[in-house]
């Protein structure tokens, strides 16, 4: 029987995007099952985390990632635009947002279409890896939906006859997360072990060598 974990990912997170790669590595190559379950960031669940942030909170975070992506040897930049929507005239995040609520919620719904991983890492791509503007607008996100193996226009009418439930899973996956160990992404739970951060990866696979993790056979 494969091994299985669970995944709480977020659509806004860097650090979510840069493990994502070596984890669709990881089933291609062995008897392993991520189940997906996408969650809002903290700037939607808990917008006052960043209230109380030190200024070199921000500062480090900023030369972290770009770091972390080239030494990964992965494409990033900053999305256009960010996922989330800051009023900076507030420096506040408004309940109302633009991408990221419909972005989480595709990435359920294609979840329980069993593509949730490949999906991930497609939009993923298309969002923080340079080589789109305006990845919201076209078809940026219908191509990265096929490209998962899904019917871009059944998943999108999918998302929006069943928002309601679909946002309902989204905050039944922050509470299991939080029971899981940690509240931020990218966290992988097995075998009731938090692993939080990217970081933890090598982590995470030793643990599941442990476990008996085999090479995927065919």
């Amino acid at each position: 029987m494969s091994l299985t974990y669970d995944l709480y990912w977020s659509f806004r997170s860097p650090y979510s995007y840069m493990i994502t790669h070596r984890l669709v590595e990881l089933e291609r190559d062995f008897d392993v099952q991520c189940n997906v379950r996408p969650v809002y960031p903290l700037a939607v669940r808990t917008p006052e985390f960043f209230e109380t942030r030190d200024p070199l909170w921000f500062t480090y975070f900023q030369a972290d990632i770009h770091r972390e992506a080239e030494f990964l040897g992965i494409p990033f930049r900053w999305p256009r635009p960010d996922p989330v929507y800051m009023d900076f005239a507030t420096r506040s995040y408004p309940k109302e947002q633009p991408h990221i609520h419909r972005l989480t919620q595709l990435g359920v719904a294609a979840a329980e279409r069993g593509k949730g991983l490949a999906y991930l890492a497609e939009v993923s791509k298309v969002i923080w890896g340079g080589e789109v503007d305006q990845w919201h607008e076209g078809d940026h996100l219908a191509q990265a939906a096929a490209r998962a193996g899904l019917d871009p226009a059944e998943l999108a009418a999918a998302v929006d006859s069943e928002t309601a439930r679909l946002d309902a899973v989204v905050e039944a996956n922050q509470i299991a997360q939080r029971e899981a160990g940690h509240y931020g992404v990218p966290m992988i739970a097995f075998n009731k072990e938090p692993f939080f951060g990217q970081d933890r990866f090598d982590q995470f696979k030793w643990r599941l060598q442990q476990q008996g993790l085999k090479p995927r056979q065919g």
